[in-house]
C-alpha cells in the first residue's frame, strides 16, 4: 500500500461532489460519463483518477496542439495574436473555478494550469520582442506569411495577384541584403545571434512558401501559368540570401559545422523561467549551489584517486578510467549487462515498483556519427540510443567517443536513461495522470534521473574507485552545466569559454565538450534545461530526506507516488506528498537548499568518507 496521506483520507463519492461543485463552472469544455461498475475491477491497471481537473487539462492540451498545427509559423504576428487570445480566454475560464471546493490534487492542477497559462503569455511577449529584432534581416517574409494565411483561411487564390507579389520579392530581398552589407562595411556590430535566429526563421518561411506553391501548382493550370517563374526566382533569392547571412554574418560555409552561437535570454528571461519552474532562487544563488556541489565532488574524486594510486591528481585517475572502455562492437552487450545490474539493485532493495512490461519493452539503438556531434553520450527512454564510434569516423573522434563512453561512465548513464530513470518515468507517466504531460518540466524529468544517481551512490551502488569516479564525473558535469548555462544566458560566458570550462573543470574530451555546448545552445532545449538536472535532483533529495529518511514513507511508496502523480514542478510534488493544498495565489517559496550565500567555506569543504552522501544529505530536514 502506498503511504499517501491525501488520497487515503478522501471519502467515497467526494470526487463526484467536487466535480458537481466546481469543475462544471467550465461548462461545455468536458463531460463526465458514468463509470460502469465492472470497470472498477480494472482500476489497478490505471489507478484512480485523483484530480477533478484532469479532463479539463486534457481539453486544454488538445485545443492548444490543434491551434499549434493551424498557426504553425513561429514569430508570425498572426500566430502570436491568436495564441494570446487563446491563453487569455483559458485563464479567465480557469480563474472562475470555485477553488475552495477542490481537493489537493485539483488545487495542484489549478495552480499548474494557471502557471502554464501565465508563462505562455509571457513567452508570447518574449517572442514578439525576438521577432522585432529580426525585422532588420527578414522583414520581407511577411509577404510569404500573408500568402499562406490566405490559403489557411480557405480563400480562393488570386493567381495573377500572387504572381505580382512574388515577382517583387527578389528586389525586396536584394534591398535587405544591401542594408545588411552597408551595416557590416560601416563597422556596425551586426548581431550573429539575431542573424542565426533569422536564418532559422527564414528556412521555416522558405519551407512555407514551398508548401504554398505545391498546394496549387499542377492542380490549377492558371496558377502555374502565372506563378511558376516568379516562384522559381523568389525561391532562388531566398536561398541566396540565407547563404549570404550564414557566410557573411554568422561565419560558416556549406558543409561546415554550424558555429555555436546560442541566443541568451538575459537576467529578466531567466527570472521569468525560474518563476515558472517554481525555483525561488536567483541565478547567482544557483551558481553558488553548483560550486558547492562541485567542491564536494572534487573531494570525493581525490579520495578515489588516492585509492587508485594517483594521489591528489584526480584528473590523472580520470584519464585512467577513460581507458577502461569496451572494444568496438561490444557496447550493446555492456548496455544490457549494466541495465540488468541496475534493475536488480533497485528491485532487490524494494526501492521502486518496476512493472515487468517496462523491463520487457526497452530497446537499444546505435546513434549515427552525425547525431553524436550534438549527443556524444547516451539518450534514453524506451529506446536507449548509444554513442560509440563507427568505422567511418575520423580516428581521433573514434578514440574520444570510446573514452567518453567507457564502462564506468556508462554505468551511471544506463540507469539514468533506462530504469529507474527516463524509461521508467515515461512508462509510468503515460499510464498514470497522463494529463500532467502539459506541465512537463526538466526539473522533474532530468531531476528524477539525476536524483537516482545520488541515491544509488548513497546506497553503495558504486563499489570500486573506478565506479565512483565514473559517477562523480557525471555529477561534476551537472554542476558545470549550471555554471556555464546560466553564465551564458547572463552574457558572462561565451560558448567557447563554456567548452574550455568543461574540458578544464570536469575533464571532458574536447570533442564531447563541444557537442555538449552545441546541444545546449544551438538545439531546442529550454534555457534552464541544463540547470534542471542537478537542481531538480536536489529537490527530490530534499523530499526524500523529509519523508523517507524520517520514516514517514518507505522508499517504494515514495517513488511510486511520485511516478504515478505525473510530471510537474517538484514543489507541487512536495504539496502532493505532504497533502498540503497550495493556495489559489500560490508563489514558490520552498528554499530546498536553504540560503546558499550564507553557507560557510568549512561546510562546503567538509570531507566525509568515500561512500558518504553529498552536501544535501548533511542538511536538516526542511
Amino acid at each position: 500500500m502506498i503511504a499517501y496521506r491525501t488520497v487515503a483520507r478522501r471519502a467515497p463519492g467526494l470526487l463526484v461532489a467536487l466535480v458537481a461543485g466546481s469543475v462544471l463552472v467550465l461548462a461545455g469544455l468536458v463531460t463526465a460519463p458514468a463509470q460502469p461498475a465492472a470497470a472498477q475491477d480494472l482500476t489497478p491497471l490505471v489507478g484512480a483518477q485523483m484530480s477533478e481537473l484532469a479532463a479539463v487539462v486534457e481539453r486544454y492540451s488538445t485545443d492548444r496542439f490543434a491551434l499549434g498545427r493551424r498557426w504553425n509559423v513561429p514569430y508570425s504576428f498572426e500566430r502570436n495574436a491568436r495564441f494570446r487570445d487563446f491563453f487569455s480566454d483559458w485563464r479567465g475560464r480557469v480563474e472562475a473555478v470555485v477553488f475552495e471546493s477542490l481537493s489537493v490534487e485539483g488545487r495542484v492542477d489549478f495552480v499548474l494550469l494557471l502557471y502554464n497559462l501565465r508563462y505562455r503569455l509571457d513567452l508570447l511577449t518574449r517572442e514578439a520582442g525576438l521577432a522585432t529584432e529580426m525585422d532588420g534581416f527578414i522583414s520581407f517574409t511577411s509577404l510569404i506569411v500573408d500568402l499562406e494565411e490566405r490559403r489557411r483561411r480557405r480563400e480562393p487564390v488570386e493567381s495573377e495577384s500572387a504572381a505580382a507579389r512574388l515577382a517583387e520579392l527578389p528586389a525586396e530581398i536584394e534591398t535587405n541584403r544591401a542594408e545588411v552589407e552597408a551595416r557590416l562595411e560601416s563597422g556596425e556590430d551586426v548581431s550573429r545571434i539575431v542573424a542565426l535566429r533569422a536564418v532559422t526563421a527564414l528556412a521555416e518561411r522558405t519551407r512555407l512558401l514551398e508548401d504554398w506553391y505545391e498546394h496549387y501548382a499542377g492542380y490549377d493550370p492558371v496558377f502555374t501559368w502565372w506563378n511558376e517563374d516568379p516562384y522559381t526566382r523568389a525561391k532562388a533569392a531566398l536561398d541566396g540570401y540565407a547563404t549570404f547571412l550564414r557566410e557573411s554574418v554568422i561565419g560558416y560555409r556549406a558543409g561546415e559545422d554550424e558555429p555555436i552561437v546560442g541566443d541568451p535570454i538575459g537576467a529578466e528571461g531567466l527570472a521569468a523561467d525560474l518563476r515558472h519552474e517554481m525555483i525561488p532562487y536567483t541565478p547567482e544563488e544557483l551558481i553558488v549551489i553548483a560550486e558547492r556541489e562541485y567542491a564536494w565532488c572534487e573531494a570525493r574524486m581525490i579520495e578515489a584517486s588516492r585509492e587508485l594510486g594517483y594521489g591528489d591528481d584526480w584528473r590523472a585517475a580520470l584519464e585512467y578510467v577513460k581507458t577502461l572502455h569496451r572494444d568496438p562492437g561490444d557496447q550493446p552487450q555492456m548496455i544490457r549487462e549494466l541495465a540488468d545490474e541496475a534493475l536488480a539493485f533497485v528491485t532487490e532493495r524494494d526501492l521502486v515498483t518496476v512493472p515487468p512490461l517496462a523491463d520487457e519493452v526497452w530497446r537499444i539503438e546505435m546513434m549515427s556519427p552525425e547525431r553524436q556531434k550534438v549527443s556524444p553520450f547516451f539518450l534514453g527512454g524506451e529506446v536507449i540510443q548509444v554513442s560509440f564510434p563507427t568505422d567511418g569516423m575520423e580516428h581521433e573522434y573514434k578514440l574520444m567517443s570510446m573514452r567518453g563512453n567507457n564502462e564506468h561512465f556508462s554505468r551511471a548513464t544506463v540507469h539514468h536513461e533506462l530504469i529507474p530513470g527516463h524509461h521508467l518515468q515515461g512508462f509510468m507517466t503515460s499510464r498514470f495522470n497522463s494529463h500532467r504531460r502539459a506541465f512537463s518540466t526538466p526539473f522533474w524529468g532530468e531531476g528524477w534521473a539525476l536524483y537516482w544517481e545520488m541515491l544509488l551512490w548513497d546506497l553503495g551502488f558504486p563499489s570500486t574507485p573506478e565506479d565512483r569516479i565514473g559517477m562523480l564525473f557525471w555529477r561534476m558535469h551537472r554542476t558545470a552545466r549550471i555554471i556555464f548555462s546560466l553564465s551564458f544566458h547572463l552574457e558572462r560566458m561565451t560558448p567557447q569559454e563554456a567548452i574550455d570550462f568543461l574540458v578544464e573543470r570536469v575533464g571532458h574530451e574536447r570533442a564531447n565538450a563541444e557537442a555538449e555546448v552545441r546541444r545546449s545552445f544551438n538545439g531546442t532545449y529550454s534555457p534552464l534545461y541544463q540547470v534542471a538536472y542537478m537542481i531538480g535532483g536536489l529537490q527530490f533529495r530534499a523530499l526524500h530526506e523529509q519523508l523517507v529518511q524520517s520514516g514517514e514513507m518507505t522508499n517504494r511508496a515514495f517513488h511510486d507516488t511520485i511516478l504515478k502523480g505525473g510530471r510537474m514542478p517538484v514543489e507541487m510534488v512536495r504539496a502532493r506528498l505532504l497533502g498540503e493544498a497550495p493556495p489559489k495565489d500560490f508563489e514558490s517559496e520552498w528554499r530546498f537548499e536553504g540560503d546558499p550565500l550564507r553557507r560557510t567555506t568549512s561546510e562546503e569543504s567538509a570531507s566525509p568518507g568515500p561512500a558518504s552522501p553529498g552536501p544535501a544529505s548533511r542538511r536538516p530536514a526542511p
